[in-house]
């Protein structure tokens, strides 16, 4: 993926990640947790509280560690986007949006 892809999807991400958030202050579930939910992804707290991990696929309940916020999951989210240069982890936080408008399929990642 060449730098302007990247961006491209930097930008279909954070704008996902406006919507969701715009949910979550109607009291609404973000689309994150769907997503979560179907297994694509978890956002996790660190073992040490103080952050956050992006992991693919689904865990158990006894793994899950931490509960976090919608709220503290978006903001992890937004700000990991926003610094990283890795394709990957853009492919894997866009699975979560893929039904919104704008989606383009070359952007899904490959499954193992």
């Amino acid at each position: 993926m060449d730098t302007t892809q990247l961006e491209q999807l930097r930008g279909f991400i954070l704008d996902g990640l406006a919507d969701d958030e715009e949910r979550v202050a109607r009291g609404d579930a973000p689309l994150l947790a769907d997503a979560e939910a179907r297994g694509r992804f978890r956002v996790l707290r660190s073992d040490d509280g103080q952050g956050f991990l992006l992991v693919p696929g689904d865990l158990s309940e006894e793994e899950d560690g931490v509960p976090a916020s919608h709220e503290e999951k978006l903001r992890a989210l937004r700000s990991e986007v926003e610094n990283t240069d890795s394709g990957d982890v853009l492919q894997l936080v866009a699975s979560a949006y893929e039904g919104r408008h704008g989606w383009l399929e070359e952007w899904r990642a490959a499954t193992p």
